[in-house]
């Protein structure tokens, strides 16, 4: 018997020893004569985008083994600095999503190489692209360009990355094989040809330079438009094409700016599309996805899916576009851009056939498709109590000024602002808001009076104030613009005075914050309700088992919902997104908490229920 347990243990150690040894097995990575040369052979990578913050961190690792059993052999990820730097000053690596070193340990050991995509400007559809919301508070900072403030700034930042990162880079025995100095920077030169295009260089270069004297030691690419590589391309880093199908063009504008060699690489391969609040949902045929990445495995050219895995813009992370110069196109909350793994990380028909594809076409092995998260249906979740948000306000202290106040003025980053003006004379005509960022509901003593917004570039309205009337503008800042020229353009609030009939309404203007940094305690706020006013619901509802599930928000009108103390994103009548996607890891066997910040309040609300399927494709004109 004695031997027999002998036998046994030493069978238990050497298997230990084992996944020991595996786990400590160093790898090798570099660029040279035109390949990726992974343990000393020329790789092609076939990698797929999943940003981190995106996905609850429980779900990392099935997210993963989806994209190993695809016969994918990389991830790629943004790290969007505003997601650390929560506040100036104030860091977080460790929480959560914010865990960005247990994301890179726990693709390693799925067997995945990581490729890191810093910044410091992302886009991504996130909100300002990445960059903290306060920089432009410094009157002296410029974004994203050869300014000393700002790339100061982007030296705390990367420096902070480079301690959470480097012994994970594969010249330390870690799994992190590239990493990305700034981001499609040429669309950005060719959009400010204002500045000069020598400036623009300098600026990236430094981008560059930054990330050598953190200590990256890893292979460094750009990531552009293969027609915009002589703004956006870096000497000394490989430069890859995004979104480009034709092989020849390039293979050719690489060797352009890569000394006539490769390795060829489209960084940005898209299966899907980004969406926006009130226009219809992007879709990328099947066919189209599959037929180009049989072109890139046939011709050994290297690709990230963006996105392989899109996940949720929780909280008010999502960002916003443009398309002219006043409005803007605010990213859903939903990001499962089409994807091959939907936001709920569910194996769609593009996944099964480019899973199909690519193991017909690599020399591993590619595992089976992990099984689907539990998804459950809530058929009835009661929301027992109502409050008037107008009388909580009228609880808080405001902030005065004679000007409304943008939320930059007012110290606050994202959320709601509630601007008051007393009218000691009656005033009527048409009121414009020129300076309107982004979404406002007017009332005029208590009632609604009409709905602006820059979605819809409605900035005006005609409106009557009798004598001793309180006029009410609750604004909502939908995101900050995350592309394009107009980055710049980053304040929120009222931004220009207001004017009734032509007279600018100047002095003693109220302005009380609504953050809804946290999910508001209705325990300790007096029930109560009015028609047409802004209004918080709460409830409770308990689980025998948890699972994923969508809360149906179709008959609402406009708002935030909090489930545990988690913002699940903004919802929106007009569509396409009508359901949000609430995670079973952040659901509880047992007692559940709910509230919801409903901003228009048209039709009183007494319960909501949760769905097996989302609705993300349905625009209510």
């Amino acid at each position: 018997m004695r031997q027999i347990k002998l036998l046994l243990l030493a069978v238990l150690l050497l298997a230990a020893g084992s996944v020991m040894a595996a786990k400590q097995t160093k790898h090798t990575f570099a660029i040279a004569n035109g390949n990726f040369i992974y343990d000393g052979k020329p790789t092609q990578i076939h990698s797929g985008e999943m940003h981190y913050a995106r996905v609850p961190a429980p779900y990392w690792r099935h997210r993963m083994k989806m994209m190993k059993a695809m016969g994918l052999n990389a991830v790629a990820t943004y790290i969007f600095w505003n997601h650390h730097e929560t506040s100036p000053g104030v860091w977080d690596w460790s929480t959560g999503t914010h865990n960005l070193r247990q994301f890179i340990k726990t693709a390693g050991e799925e067997g995945l190489m990581v490729i890191l995509r810093p910044g410091p400007y992302c886009c991504a559809e996130w909100e300002f692209g990445g960059y903290p919301w306060w920089l432009p508070k410094n009157k002296d900072l410029v974004i994203r360009t050869d300014n000393k403030p700002f790339l100061d700034s982007c030296r705390v930042y990367i420096n902070q990355l480079a301690k959470q990162v480097l012994d994970l880079q594969v010249t330390q025995g870690g799994p992190v094989i590239m990493v990305q100095a700034e981001n499609e920077f040429g669309s950005y030169v060719a959009q400010r040809k204002d500045i000069p295009l020598e400036t623009h260089k300098r600026y990236a270069a430094q981008i560059r330079q930054l990330l050598l004297n953190a200590g990256f030691t890893i292979p460094m690419f750009t990531s552009d438009g293969s027609w915009l590589f002589k703004g956006g391309a870096i000497e000394g880093a490989l430069p890859t094409a995004n979104g480009e199908g034709d092989i020849d063009k390039l293979k050719k504008v690489v060797n352009e700016y890569h000394g006539g060699v490769g390795p060829y690489m489209v960084a940005e391969f898209y299966p899907g599309w980004l969406s926006h609040w009130a226009e219809p949902f992007p879709r990328v045929s099947t066919e189209s996805v599959v037929k180009q990445t049989k072109k890139y495995l046939d011709n050994g050219i290297s690709f990230n899916y963006y996105m392989v895995h899109g996940g949720t813009n929780f909280g008010f992370s999502a960002g916003a576009n443009y398309s002219n110069a006043t409005n803007i196109q605010p990213d859903m909350t939903s990001y499962d851009y089409d994807a091959p793994i939907s936001e709920a990380g569910w194996a769609t028909p593009k996944y099964n056939a480019l899973r199909d594809l690519i193991a017909k076409s690599v020399s591993y092995k590619v595992p089976e498709v992990p099984e689907r998260i539990p998804v459950i249906a809530i058929p009835n979740i009661t929301l027992g109590k109502s409050v008037d948000v107008m009388t909580m306000i009228n609880t808080m202290k405001a902030v005065e000024s004679d000007h409304p106040m943008t939320f930059e003025e007012l110290n606050q980053g994202s959320g709601y602002v509630l601007y008051r003006r007393h009218f000691n004379q009656p005033i009527s005509g048409l009121m414009r808001m020129k300076g309107l960022a982004d979404y406002a509901v007017v009332y005029v003593n208590g009632e609604k009076k009409g709905e602006l917004n820059k979605v819809f570039d409605k900035d005006s309205m005609e409106i009557d104030i009798p004598f001793n009337s309180t006029l009410d503008i609750l604004v909502e800042n939908m995101g900050r613009i995350n592309y394009g020229a107009r980055i710049v353009e980053s304040t929120k609030g009222i931004t220009r005075p207001i004017t009734i009939d032509d007279n600018e309404i100047t002095g003693e203007w109220q302005m009380y914050p609504l953050p809804m940094a946290s999910m508001p305690d209705t325990n300790r706020l007096p029930a109560g309700y009015k028609a047409g006013m802004p209004v918080l619901y709460s409830g409770s509802f308990n689980l025998d088992k948890v699972g994923d599930t969508f809360l149906d928000m179709a008959h609402w009108g406009k708002g935030i919902v909090f489930v545990n103390g988690i913002n699940l994103g903004r919802y929106w009548k007009v569509g396409p997104q009508q359901t949000l996607y609430l995670p079973g890891c952040y659901l509880n066997k047992g007692k559940n908490d709910i509230v919801i910040f409903e901003q228009l309040n048209d039709t009183k609300q007494s319960s909501l229920s949760g769905v097996t399927t989302p609705v993300l494709d349905k625009v209510v004109k």
